[in-house]
């Protein structure tokens, strides 16, 4: 029976997002449980492509890459595969019609992960949407359950949330892009000499998108609404986090919010949604 086989690969989505990533994991209990399945497979899909291009060094990952990429257009077409993590994720790209075109610049994205060292703002703005704004789109299909009028009108925020959340990553990670694989994915900026005027003009970039994703937040539907709310309060928190740190100590290591400390932050948004005060 192939519907065993679907709740197994969606388990297998699950479990990926589980090991990866507890702070996704945590929000994503804070959406409606008929989200859950489909989102579990959206970040299952763009964790595996991730891994390719960040992880697998002793591999040809251009090779791997490439091979993943027919799999997902081939089980997408076939509404099946093997393998379980395209499987659930092609149920989600299905079910909720997915454009292709949203899959295709996010895997460019990972393409450009495998040589680019360094990125113009041209280029940088290029990777930020593929490799989050477009993400942001595929959940966006997934919330509005089919409402083609609010999608397009929360658009814009969607994106706005994904490149915030990127960009904060990309400072989380200075550490570990630039000093362990050579990225700088910031345009214009010599890393190693990162001073307080240029990180100040990256938050205030961040802040903008911040402002407008929040904006879109607030018109999701209730059933969507407080998990993608958990998930700005979880990064905004990491990014006042940063903002109070001096250049040299942001390349030093890589940032974190304590888990006791998440915690704390998703109880406070529960109860802040929950009295409509976002």
């Amino acid at each position: 029976m192939k519907a065993l086989f679907d709740t197994v690969s969606q388990k297998a989505s699950k479990m990926v997002t589980n090991q990866y990533s507890t702070s996704f994991s945590l929000g994503i209990r804070f959406l409606n449980k008929s989200f859950h399945a489909p989102i579990y497979g959206i970040y299952g899909f763009v964790r595996f492509a991730d891994e390719i291009v960040d992880s697998f060094h002793d591999f040809d990952k251009s090779v791997l890459l490439e091979e993943f990429k027919r799999e997902t257009y081939l089980a997408i077409e076939r509404k099946i595969s093997l393998n379980p993590i395209l499987n659930s994720f092609q149920e989600v790209v299905n079910a909720f019609k997915i454009e292709t075109y949203l899959i295709e610049t996010f895997l460019e994205s990972m393409e450009m992960d495998l040589g680019k060292k360094s990125y113009s703002e041209e280029g940088y703005k290029k990777y930020i949407l593929g490799s989050a704004e477009v993400v942001g789109l595929m959940c966006l299909r997934v919330f509005v359950k089919g409402d083609a009028a609010m999608y397009e009108r929360l658009k814009p925020n969607a994106m706005s949330l994904g490149s915030a959340f990127q960009k904060i990553n990309f400072l989380r990670d200075l550490h570990a892009d630039y000093i362990g694989m050579g990225r700088i994915y910031f345009p214009d900026v010599k890393i190693e000499k990162l001073d307080n005027a240029t990180k100040a003009q990256i938050e205030a970039d961040i802040e903008a998108d911040f402002n407008d994703g929040l904006a879109g937040i607030k018109q999701l539907p209730k059933q969507a609404r407080l998990g993608v709310y958990v998930a700005y309060i979880y990064y905004r928190s990491l990014f006042n986090k940063i903002k109070k740190l001096q250049p040299e100590a942001v390349l030093e290591e890589r940032i974190r919010i304590p888990n006791g400390q998440k915690v704390a932050l998703f109880a406070g948004s529960y109860v802040r949604n929950s009295l409509n005060l976002l």
